[in-house]
């Protein structure tokens, strides 16, 4: 455990728990909204809440016991491995028929957009870089990349609401899978390759390895989910138009 203030503690837990809460209330409300019954829909809701509950007590354990830290001569990075397999599983759980479903519900996208706005708590990597105990070439990226993506996702989801701006949604999720892709790039040659001042090693500790093992996946799959749904979408208008052709040159 590395020794941070209360309130980045509490910054941390506002990511870690909320963004999964918000995901949970999304779900529950785009199942009602595809017309799966509130009994299943609360039973898929209440499933997703306890398996990524349990995640996070169990990375947070993991984390305590310095499993995820990179000693030297460490070669398996866990801390990636984990971020992986979580994210391998959580895009597996979006094939199960009742969640395909439910993800495919018409005003999903614009739901999936909200609990990205909880990013900005990206901000406390800025603060404990200013605190002393992350370099710069990690935290600037990150926290300002957190930020701008949190400050967007309000206004994406209510175009999205609207049935507007689909492209923008798309380069949104775009840049939020850029983002986090940068970050995380960054963080691993700190971590493995190039040794810098302040380390990088709060990051394998708690309570930040919270947000990179439990937000960060769910954001990843999140992005990837949105972006299938519009692929989707696109390839059906599409379909739709050609079908359509046909009957317009008929009768022209």
């Amino acid at each position: 455990m590395y020794d941070l203030a209360s309130y980045v503690w509490a910054l941390v837990l506002a990511g870690a728990i909320g963004i999964p809460a918000a995901t949970c209330a999304v779900l529950y409300r785009s199942a009602v909204a595809a017309g799966v019954g509130r009994r299943a829909a609360t039973a898929v809701t209440a499933t997703t809440a306890a398996v990524l509950g349990a995640w996070l007590v169990l990375s947070g354990s993991l984390a305590r016991a310095g499993v995820y830290r990179q000693d030297p001569g460490e070669v398996v990075p866990w801390l990636g491995v984990v971020v992986a397999g979580i994210l391998i599983a959580l895009l597996l759980a979006t094939r199960i028929p009742l969640v395909s479903r439910i993800l495919a519900e018409p005003g999903t996208p614009a739901r999936l957009v909200l609990p990205r706005a909880l990013r900005v708590v990206g901000v406390l990597f800025l603060i404990v870089m200013a605190q002393g105990h992350l370099p710069a070439a990690f935290a600037l990226p990150a926290g300002l990349g957190d930020i701008a993506i949190g400050m967007a996702a309000p206004f994406v989801a209510r175009r999205l609401a609207c049935g507007t701006d689909h492209t923008g949604a798309v380069r949104f999720h775009m840049l939020g899978i850029l983002d986090l892709i940068v970050a995380g790039s960054i963080g691993f040659l700190l971590i493995r390759l190039v040794e810098v001042t302040p380390s990088t090693a709060p990051l394998l500790l708690l309570p930040l390895a919270l947000i990179l093992t439990v937000p960060v996946p769910l954001a990843l799959a999140l992005h990837i989910v949105s972006l299938r749904r519009f692929r989707t979408a696109a390839r059906l208008e599409e379909e739709k138009w050609r079908k359509g052709r046909p009957q317009i040159l008929a009768k022209s």
